[in-house]
């Protein structure tokens, strides 16, 4: 058993990492039923949050069948992060997370996410204002350094530890590799293996496949993973890795029938939370991140993308059912390399 704080989650647990624009309550719940043990929603600036911005509220919600879930927020000031973490802590979520990782050069340059990579003593000031602040567990996510010759994860991990986090999740990267190159766990595996270190550490990056998952367990020694870019449209990636550890054997691909099943549950939830229009329009990217790589699914976008009720996009999916009965679907997820976790696009 992994705890975080106490918080109690199995053995090797998997962790859907934050990432903007995707990780709303809907696709939350459908990675929970997949096999997702921790969720994270997308991040909350503490500015938005503190001016109450419709959008940046609307991101601390969280359905019962989701838990545990951890909401996160980033932001370089003191006492506004302190004051986002009480906001955060009345919404009753399972943990608080701060971002200082999303590499994204308009967050970096308002001195937030890994733009605080720069400043130890500013990341640790922040850290323990949003720990002082609330009575959630705290948990930081992070990357190695801000480049190649400030890869200083080592000390912050000690000096985060320090602050009271329960847990730490390292991002492979530096800020200056942004998504590019492969994710060097190396370092994340010196964290772990430093004596001083008692928190639970959660590695990630690149992590794409059932095989790569128990390899990097096997080799970095990690107490769990977190799987962001993979899960996009993939929510079986969670049990696929579960299944993979257990009996060593790869686990069959969904069916058309379990991805037509996901799409009507996601688009349901959709619209129970967004709303009729808002709910159906934010669905229409996820209809071509399940049903893509159906032979002739050209055909059929387009009145997947035309369908303006519940309804009409149900019928839509009748149809496909009908019309690829039978058919053996890839298993393989298909990872979207241009998306950046955390960030939006």
């Amino acid at each position: 058993m992994v705890k975080i704080d106490n918080i109690e989650l199995p053995d090797f647990p998997l962790l859907l990492a934050p990432m903007e624009d995707v990780s709303d309550p809907p696709f939350r719940v459908v990675c929970k039923d997949n096999g997702a043990d921790l969720l994270y929603t997308e991040f909350i600036s503490c500015e938005s949050l503190i001016k109450d911005a419709i959008k940046a509220r609307r991101k601390l919600n969280i359905l019962d069948e989701e838990r545990p879930v951890g909401i996160q927020i980033f932001g370089g000031d003191e006492d506004r992060m302190a004051l986002a973490a009480q906001i955060v802590d009345a919404t009753n979520p399972d943990l608080l997370d701060i971002n200082f990782g999303c590499p994204i050069k308009g967050i970096v340059n308002r001195g937030a996410g890994a733009g605080v990579l720069k400043d130890i003593d500013l990341m640790v000031r922040l850290t323990t204002a949003c720990v002082k602040s609330t009575k959630l567990p705290v948990t930081v996510k992070t990357r190695l350094g801000w480049d190649d010759n400030s890869k200083n994860i080592e000390e912050v991990a000690e000096r985060l530890q320090d602050t009271g986090i329960k847990a730490l999740a390292i991002h492979g990267r530096t800020r200056c590799q942004l998504y590019k190159g492969e994710a060097d766990w190396s370092l994340i595996a010196k964290v772990k293996n430093n004596p001083r270190i008692h928190i639970p550490i959660f590695g990630n990056g690149d992590i794409d496949s059932p095989q790569k998952a128990v390899e990097y367990k096997n080799r970095y020694g990690v107490d769990g993973i977190m799987v962001g870019r993979a899960a996009i449209g993939y929510p079986w990636i969670f049990r696929e890795i579960k299944h993979y550890i257990k009996t060593g054997e790869l686990m069959h691909g969904p069916t058309l029938e379990e991805r037509v099943a996901v799409s009507r549950k996601q688009l349901r939830k959709s619209v129970d939370w967004k709303g009729p229009v808002a709910g159906i329009y934010s669905m229409r990217r996820h209809y071509l991140y399940y049903l893509k790589m159906l032979p002739g699914f050209a055909e059929l976008r387009q009145p997947l993308m035309a369908a303006s009720t519940v309804e009409e996009a149900e019928a839509v999916l009748d149809d496909i059912l009908v019309r690829y009965e039978g058919i053996e679907m890839a298993q393989e997820p298909i990872v979207l390399k241009n998306y950046h976790e955390n960030c939006a696009l």
